[in-house]
């Protein structure tokens, strides 16, 4: 099976929601409630939040017989922001496919450092591409703790201060 990985457009939003919302029913049950993955997944109603994302990221999807089946953004140029995959398509090296283009983005933009908030349930992929742990974040959403972890690949100490520590940085996870 050949995946192909292209920039994302407006008019992908729909399958783009169908995978984000399916991955978080699905892939993450083992690690959130019920209650947990659906108000997670209740984001993908704010449609404005997300054709901005589309905008004003750098956002791929992995397709396969056009449709979609994964996906990822960069914000900031150093900021994982999404990356997701189809429950019906894991394990078959889409994530990293879209790491390795999103990773190249960034180097190719002067980034030596990537951040991203991810779920427990990501936390494995994270790690097995060098990233860290630097602390746990605790969201509460319309009354409902959702619990994800800062990761940072690469930069050293000065990325640790200055993207980690010192502000926000993202929020749709």
């Amino acid at each position: 099976m050949s995946y192909i990985i292209r920039q994302v457009t407006l008019q992908d939003l729909d399958g783009l929601l169908t995978v984000f919302t399916e991955t978080i029913r699905r892939t993450c049950q083992r690690d959130y409630s019920e209650e947990q993955r659906a108000v997670w997944a209740s984001s993908a109603k704010d449609t404005e939040k997300w054709l901005k994302c589309i905008r004003t990221q750098y956002f791929l999807a992995a397709e396969l017989d056009d449709q979609i089946v994964g996906f990822a953004s960069l914000g900031q140029g150093y900021y994982i922001d999404f990356m997701y995959v189809h429950p019906g398509f894991l394990r078959r090296g889409i994530a990293h496919q879209l790491f390795v283009k999103l990773q190249a983005e960034a180097n190719r933009q002067g980034h030596r450092a990537l951040v991203s908030d991810v779920s427990i349930t990501a936390r494995p992929f994270f790690e097995s591409k060098g990233f860290r742990v630097v602390r746990e974040n605790v969201h509460v959403r319309e009354g409902v703790e959702l619990i994800n972890f800062r990761m940072v690949k690469g930069g050293g100490r000065l990325a640790d201060t200055l993207l980690i520590r010192r502000g926000r940085v993202g929020d749709n996870q």
